[in-house]
């Protein structure tokens, strides 16, 4: 019998156009041979699954089945494509872990402790050969005083961004002090992004993203880097979304001593952090010094034909339905 799996797109934020796209690659790419797939919508208004006749079905949220044709299915596994909240915060994964449905991403403390970027950093404090750029958390009741703060414990230029949010929404590059105040508003008003600010001091150096996955036998595989080369001030949201503005070289031309360096340092990132299923790291390698600098880790990575992962997938000599179905196969043997 094909195992039934719940493939969920949307989300409360901005971020959902993206996971739409995200989520009908993932569906041409899985072996529908094997598995029985289906696409559920989640959004503030409703959940529910749209049929090739383009009728909609509500999904029950109180044990997350679909009554379709006479009957209700239930699912084996959620494959969770849902970037930002709820699908990225751990929200998701605790009602998962509540119905007893395995899922294929990290689990609902690690998801809550990453969308968390200054939390996160603090976790990953101490890991050999990574640095991390230094920073100060803003709260809500900082906001006034944030300026004082900020430029009391850093140097110009800095990174200004929502401390819960993702795809570079609210983030500023500020390079004069008259640019700050602008920029901590903008971050602190972004949609469903906790209001909480983190301002980092900026790394000069080339920026490479790179994912690490745990594969249906229990290994750790570290795929192949990407580096990112913007024609914009940094990757923003445009850079990341806008065709043209980026160029993005899989595999990235990296030292085989470099190509180590950053596999060990993933590893670590990944155990530390528990995670599971796929992430993706993005970092800095700082001029002048080799270091490698932590920017964020992703847990619901973008996964277009263009993304970051499916390239890297490919340069790793997969195909993207057999890294997917790894990422189901090991999520199955899971304890729930």
């Amino acid at each position: 019998m094909k195992a039934k799996i719940a493939l969920i797109t949307g989300g409360y934020t901005e971020e959902a156009a993206v996971s739409f796209k995200s989520a009908a690659f993932v569906y041409t790419q899985l072996d529908h041979e094997k598995y029985d797939v289906y696409r559920i919508t989640i959004s503030k208004e409703a959940w529910f699954y749209e049929d090739p006749n383009g009728e909609r079905h509500s999904v029950a949220k109180e044990d997350f089945t679909l009554p379709l044709q006479g009957e209700t299915i239930t699912f084996d596994l959620a494959f969770i494509m849902v970037h930002g909240v709820p699908g990225e915060d751990g929200r998701l994964q605790s009602y998962f872990d509540l119905l007893n449905i395995p899922y294929t991403s990290c689990d609902a403390l690690t998801s809550a402790l990453t969308m968390n970027k200054g939390y996160t950093k603090a976790v990953l404090s101490g890991i050999p050969e990574l640095f991390l750029a230094k920073s100060v958390l803003l709260f809500e009741s900082q906001r006034v005083d944030a300026i004082r703060i900020v430029e009391s414990n850093l140097s110009l230029p800095y990174f200004v961004k929502p401390n819960a949010g993702g795809s570079s929404i609210g983030m500023t590059k500020v390079k004069e002090a008259s640019q700050l105040q602008q920029a901590i508003d903008k971050a602190f008003d972004a949609e469903n992004t906790g209001k909480q600010v983190i301002v980092e001091e900026f790394v000069t150096g080339r920026e490479f993203s790179e994912g690490i996955f745990r594969n249906a036998a229990g290994e750790l595989i570290v795929l192949p880097a990407t580096e990112v080369r913007t024609t914009r001030e940094f990757f923003d949201y445009e850079a990341k979304y806008v065709p043209g503005l980026t160029e993005e070289i899989t595999p990235a031309d990296l030292t085989v001593e470099q190509q180590q360096r950053a596999a060990r340092i993933l590893k670590e990132i990944y155990v530390r952090l528990n995670c599971k299923g796929m992430v993706r790291v993005d970092f800095f390698l700082e001029s002048g010094t080799d270091k490698f600098y932590f920017i964020e880790i992703n847990t619901i990575p973008g996964q277009t034909a263009q993304s970051f992962i499916p390239q890297q997938v490919r340069a790793y000599g997969m195909k993207e339905g057999e890294f997917y179905a790894e990422l189901i196969e090991s999520a199955l043997k899971r304890p729930v």
